[in-house]
């Protein structure tokens, strides 16, 4: 098992297309990949809970996929 990742210094960003009204959207810490290879990522409503990580290149690969349009509606 790995020990848990200190977040309390993560430098998190939310998209420009979110709304700022508090509604679905995540924050994500970019800075924090580059010397951990990982991606956090958090629901934008909740900042003090819980967050996840993903591998640079599986976030990688979900942004293109999005710019590419993969999950239109």
């Amino acid at each position: 098992m790995s020990p848990a990742l200190d977040l309390t210094r993560a430098q998190w960003i939310k998209s420009s297309y979110s709304e700022g009204n508090g509604g679905m959207c995540i924050e994500v810490s970019p800075a924090y990949a580059q010397t951990h290879a990982l991606v956090p990522l958090r629901d934008s409503k909740t900042p003090h809970g819980p967050a996840i990580t993903v591998s640079v290149t599986g976030w990688s690969s979900f942004v293109d996929a999005v710019k590419n349009g993969e999950f239109a509606v």
